[in-house]
């Protein structure tokens, strides 16, 4: 029995990077020979065990055979004669099928090291077209690794795009893009995640919704993209950037791609306000009253932290766009002179329920004009 570290623990450390899991491959082992060395089974699909003492995964090295269509259509099959070079032939790119043996030794069949030193990301073998989520990993490991250079191999370009054009990526659920795009989202340059989806022309097909936006070569979602990352926004607020325009049936669309891929609540909430309440950026003027009516329709009363996110955003995509207005500064300020206003002493006046909440309106109008 031999273990070897593998994939992207392997990869960063090449790369100088910091190494958060380690994930091992073992060779010459049964399932009954690893539970006999201590290890817990967990894996479903395929022998998978954690170790006694570090919990860190070891899988049984296998091989794997196309059975049906979409990311889960896969035979697996595992046995002590199987070798780490079989192993890593399934792997997607090959910077991510590099192993280390117990003596240090980088295993590298499919010149991994040798992509790295070129900054490319490549596909290990022609198989790689069996499995379309990894279009979307691709796209996530270029977003992810674009500030070290890295882009995508011409000829792994060009083979998502025919997978693509194969009807291969009507495959993937939307649960399954939400979680490489949520990943993307947190990386440095989430906007390479979205310009190579719709390169690989699969933005049309995961995201048909937005897919227009990344059209011209200066799309207003990709500036806004890299500018909400490099001011380190959240998650939520880079979003927010990519899916929401000035187009007139923004709103709707942003509405549409959140039903269908079952965005999490927090997230769609933000996007659709922003898209919503963004043409109010590009005015001339706005009264109190429509101040007020941002100030309710952002929740800037009650959730703060959410109010923050969606003027955030605004402010990101306006800015982009060209636009100086200062209108989210505004309305923060309008929130501070609303929040002065003591409740209580309307309550006193003897106002109460919907009263009350007509007077504290009127209180709020009178203090933003």
């Amino acid at each position: 029995m031999k273990t070897f570290l593998v994939g992207g623990a392997v990869r960063d450390e090449l790369l100088g990077l910091p190494v958060k899991d380690r994930d091992w491959v073992v060779t010459g082992a049964t399932p009954k020979d690893m539970t006999k060395a201590g290890f817990r089974p967990v894996g479903q699909d395929f022998p998978v065990f954690l170790h006694p003492k570090t919990k860190e995964e070891y899988a049984l090295a296998r091989t794997e055979r196309k059975s049906g269509h979409g990311y889960a259509g896969f035979v697996f099959h595992t046995s002590p004669d199987i070798s780490v070079e079989e192993d890593l032939l399934r792997r997607d790119l090959t910077i991510n099928a590099m192993a280390k043996d117990e003596q240090g030794h980088i295993i590298d069949p499919y010149h991994g090291q040798q992509d790295l030193e070129q900054r490319l990301l490549r596909h290990v073998s022609p198989a790689f077209r069996e499995d379309p989520l990894r279009i979307l990993r691709v796209a996530r490991f270029a977003a992810r690794f674009a500030a070290q250079g890295f882009t995508v191999a011409d000829d792994t370009m060009a083979l998502m795009q025919a997978m693509v054009a194969e009807g291969e990526a009507d495959w993937l659920i939307a649960e399954r893009v939400w979680q490489e795009t949520s990943r993307a989202l947190e990386s440095r340059n989430p906007e390479i995640y979205f310009s190579t989806l719709y390169q690989a022309n699969a933005l049309h097909v995961v995201m048909p919704e937005i897919a227009p936006l990344f059209a011209p070569s200066d799309a207003m979602p990709y500036q806004a993209l890299h500018c909400a990352a490099t001011n380190n926004h959240s998650a939520v607020v880079r979003f927010a950037c990519a899916v929401s325009s000035f187009e007139e049936n923004s709103n709707q669309q942003v509405t549409l791609l959140c039903q269908r891929m079952k965005i999490p609540v927090q997230f769609k909430e933000v996007a659709q306000i922003v898209s919503k309440i963004l043409p109010f950026w590009q005015g001339e003027s706005i009264s109190p009253a429509q101040r007020l009516a941002l100030l309710q329709q952002t929740d800037g009363f009650r959730r703060p932290e959410r109010f923050g996110e969606i003027l955030d955003a605004c402010t990101v995509i306006s800015q982009t766009a060209g636009l100086s207005r200062p209108l989210s500064t505004r309305l923060r300020n309008d929130l501070k002179k609303c929040k002065t206003i003591d409740v209580q002493a309307l309550i006193k006046q003897g106002h109460k329920g919907k009263e009350l909440a007509e007077a504290l309106n009127r209180a709020r109008l009178e203090r933003l004009q």
